[in-house]
């Protein structure tokens, strides 16, 4: 079957499957609007199972218009960057909070798009990338967590999880080894899943849009007894999307079942999992040569949907799993456990032939300008993760001295078994590309046997006196590492002090330092392993959350100045007779600013804003990077977004400018990518339960490149994308 027949056939069971989603989301009967007064949406803001029980059993049931659309767009607290409940202005770290309400009314589909208004981080770093979120923060690749465990992160930094299972996206921005063990300077990005609530809720959704995409996706939840003792959630999704490369076609399966057992008022266990199955099909990845794309080609440009792969070869293959606990028991009104459990499987199989540059002549000019050299390179991928994190948290008070402690361990068993094949494939013109040649897969050799096992011992604690509140935390790590039986360990302290004032009315300053460690693999000529990488910063900065403003209005404005090192980062050795071999005396430096605002008034008025200026340089290095910016590290971007809806609550929409300045796409800085001006626009009109929306992302559909790392792998940014969707909310 070729590729047209292909999709053909994947198209008429599309729409099939469609057809029944449409008929569940038009045929189920209307049930009772049902508003819980506010103090059962405080209570499920703070996470508190018990007064939202509480406040459900003397709500009254009442038919009314539903008018309140998005009461936590605007976050007030975080228990992921100290692990503790703690509100955000009272965090001495810069911690932006994604909650579903943002993400819901933007339509952001994956990670790289949720950062679009985010300071410090930026997304889709190779374009429409259908299979992974490709993000930098302050300059590092942010490793990605799920309820503030470690993701079975292999290769790549992220696992491509569907967003729609999730309520929130924490961005934690700066070292966060103190809680999190091994991790970049940067900081880290944390998922937490859709949990079972107490009050019955649902939605139904179909998607169509941009490059055939056609998605169904339902979430229910509620409880399963009569007395509320077990509570349910399932959240499923599936989708056919196109991308605006020819000829790739990505088919995806997500479904997760959760279950709240509510064992007493004080003890709550909450079983979590999800299952993902994708199949990306066709896709060439970019690597689009520079000839045509940043460069002058006399034969004229590359159009931006040219796929340099074999549509009918090239395959990625993706299951990964997650199955596990929340368990949390409450001994008084001052101490409590909190335990977090998860097995995770991630298992790859790709199979990708893609552009390797222009034919050149020996003097490295392009022979004709469109016969393109291509690669073909079969990779395979087996993750697993058994993670486990048991913690104490606990009040006390000394005289004036408030106390918030948290003494925790985890542990983490990691495995990676990966294998890869290389061969040269049969060239392609890249103006009038002819797929279909005969494809031989190479044979596959080990590339990873990694087992890594971390042990963690850390603390923190929280002192108020007064207005003023100082956070002091360490961490004890232990993480043993054996890849093809070549053992290494590593022993490491990390801390973290903060200090924080709260004026009466919002204002927050504050002031912390912080450090880091991330082992590192390999060893030098001499074959000494290498040491850990260690990251060090200093922050300081000024949060508001006016606590002034009148019911229905909200807003979070933060700015931070840091000052981030990272040493003990790998360099070419200096030796010419140690060819291929690198000494660790390599150091990094970034200093930046970043602004970031977030408003709610009245239910008609939504903000979202950012700013980040980011100076990064490597320090110290035996390589052409040294005193070169880092790799894609815009030194400036802007963004902000207005949504406003009109007085009934039906008809809103919204406009949307993302300004990204230019950046490097190697690291000696000799491929720059341009700066570029989007904007994005969102129309919504709801009407009883339902919700129609159109999104659009990149409104005036500019053509852009998102970066070019050599004169073979140079990437387009996703051009103009529109989507309609279609919910009915119960």
């Amino acid at each position: 079957m070729n590729v047209r027949e292909s999709t053909g056939a994947h198209r008429s069971w599309r729409r099939r499957l469609l057809h029944v989603a449409v008929s569940l989301a038009l045929g189920t009967s209307a049930v009772a609007a049902y508003s819980a007064p506010a103090d059962v949406q405080d209570a499920n803001a703070n996470g508190n199972g018990a007064q939202a029980d509480a406040a459900r059993k003397k709500a009254p049931t009442q038919l009314e218009r539903i008018v309140v659309s998005a009461p936590n767009y605007v976050p007030r607290q975080t228990n992921d960057a100290v692990k503790l409940s703690v509100p955000l202005i009272e965090t001495p770290q810069s911690v932006t909070v994604i909650p579903r309400d943002q993400i819901d009314l933007l339509d952001w589909q994956n990670l790289s798009q949720v950062v679009r208004y985010t300071s410090g981080v930026i997304g889709e770093n190779y374009g429409p990338d259908p299979r992974y979120d490709w993000l930098t923060m302050r300059g590092f690749t942010p490793p990605e967590y799920i309820d503030g465990l470690q993701a079975p992160i292999g290769s790549v930094s992220s696992v491509g999880l569907d967003l729609y299972g999730f309520q929130s996206v924490e961005v934690l921005k700066g070292p966060s080894s103190t809680m999190y063990g091994l991790a970049p300077p940067g900081g880290i990005i944390n998922l937490t899943s859709r949990r079972p609530e107490a009050q019955f809720s649902g939605e139904v959704g179909v998607q169509y849009g941009s490059y055939g995409n056609t998605q169904a996706n339902a979430d229910f939840t509620g409880p399963l007894d009569k007395d509320g003792h077990f509570l349910g959630r399932i959240t499923a999704v599936w989708f056919d999307k196109g991308t605006q490369m020819y000829g790739v076609d990505t088919d995806r399966q997500y479904v997760a079942p959760a279950l709240t057992w509510v064992i007493s008022p004080d003890t709550n266990l909450t079983l979590l999992s999800y299952f993902q199955h994708d199949d990306v099909y066709g896709d060439g990845g970019g690597f689009l040569p520079i000839y045509g794309v940043a460069k002058f080609n006399p034969l004229g440009t590359v159009p931006t949907g040219r796929n340099l792969g074999e549509p009918d070869y090239n395959h990625f293959a993706r299951d990964q799993y997650g199955v596990g606990y929340d368990f949390s028991h409450k001994f008084n009104e001052d101490w409590r456990f909190e335990q977090n459990l998860k097995y995770f499987s991630n298992d790859v199989k790709i199979k990708q032939v893609y552009g390797a540059g222009l034919a050149l002549n020996p003097d490295g000019t392009p022979t004709d300008y469109r016969t393109v050299n291509r690669y073909n390179f079969p990779f395979n991928e087996d993750v697993t993760s058994f993670n486990v994190d048991s913690r104490v948290e606990g009040k006390a008070e000394t005289g004036p001295v408030g106390q918030k402690i948290l003494l925790g361990v985890d542990y983490r068993r990691y495995t990676n078994n990966a294998a890869f094949g290389f061969a040269l494939a049969p060239s392609l013109d890249l103006f009038n590309p002819v797929y279909g040649a005969a494809i031989a897969t190479p044979s596959l050799s080990p590339y990873t046997k990694e087992v890594q096992k971390q042990t963690g011992l850390y603390g923190e604690d929280q002192f108020k006196l007064d207005r003023w509140v100082l956070t002091v935390g360490g961490r004890y790590d232990h993480v043993v590492s054996d890849n093809f039986g070549t053992s290494t360990t590593d022993n490491k302290f990390t801390y973290r002090v903060g200090v924080n004032y709260l004026f009466e009315n919002g204002v927050a300053p504050y002031v912390s330092y912080a450090t880091s460690f991330q082992p590192v693999a390999g060893a030098d000529f001499g074959g000494k392993a290498f040491k850990p990488t260690q990251g060090s910063q200093v922050e300081a900065g000024i949060k508001f959350q006016p606590n002034f403003l009148p019911n229905g209005q909200n807003m979070l404005f933060t700015a931070a100045l840091y000052d981030l090192k990272q040493k003990n980062v790998l360099t070419p050795d200096p030796d010419p007779s140690h060819v291929f071999f690198n000494v660790q005396t390599g150091a990094v430096e970034v200093k930046g600013a970043e602004l970031e605002f977030v408003a709610r008034f009245n239910e008609r008025w939504s903000f979202n804003g950012a700013y980040t200026y980011t100076d990064s340089k490597v320090t110290r290095s035996n390589g052409p990077d040294l005193g070169k910016a880092l790799v894609q590290v815009p030194k400036q971007m802007l963004s902000g977004l207005v949504d406003y809806t009109e007085a009934s609550g039906r008809l809103g929409a919204s406009l949307g400018m993302r300004y990204v300045g230019q950046s490097y796409g190697d690291p000696a800085n000799a491929y720059r990518t341009p700066s570029v001006v989007l904007w994005d626009a969102t129309v919504h009109y709801t009407t009883y339960k339902w919700l129609l929306q159109l999104n659009v992302a990149n409104l005036f559909d500019r053509e852009y490149l998102s970066r070019c790392s050599s004169d073979a792998q140079c990437f387009y940014g996703l051009r103009r994308a529109v989507n309609l969707t279609l919910t009915r909310r119960f």
